[in-house]
């Protein structure tokens, strides 16, 4: 299983098992932290589940979508690192992978 290291709106920084075949999204909810919203479930249509990956693990990661931009483009902490984590598919390629739970909008 991939570990995923989350970092909450606090900082407190926790590493997680992840299962292969889920989003992001569902393994930081599936992990207990509730901040990130994600009420839309993940169907790409509220940006609730908006993380920051860390620079060095964007490669890993597959493209973003014109409709992920969309929803970005709305956030007011958006940076070049974010991503909505019901995007990112749990793989082993993600394995280390550290992303931050973004400021609430």
């Amino acid at each position: 299983m991939p570990a995923l290291t989350i970092v909450d709106r606090e900082g407190r920084e926790s590493t997680v098992e992840a299962t292969a075949g889920l989003s992001v999204m569902e393994a930081i909810r599936a992990a207990g932290f509730d901040e990130l919203l994600a009420l839309c479930g993940g169907c790409c249509s509220c940006a609730t589940c908006h993380v920051h990956v860390d620079p060095a693990h964007l490669d890993r990661l597959p493209p973003m979508s014109a409709d992920e931009d969309d929803l970005l483009e709305s956030s007011e902490h958006r940076r070049p690192t974010s991503r909505l984590s019901c995007q990112l598919p749990v793989t082993d390629a993600l394995d280390g992978l550290r992303v931050a739970i973004a400021p609430e909008d």
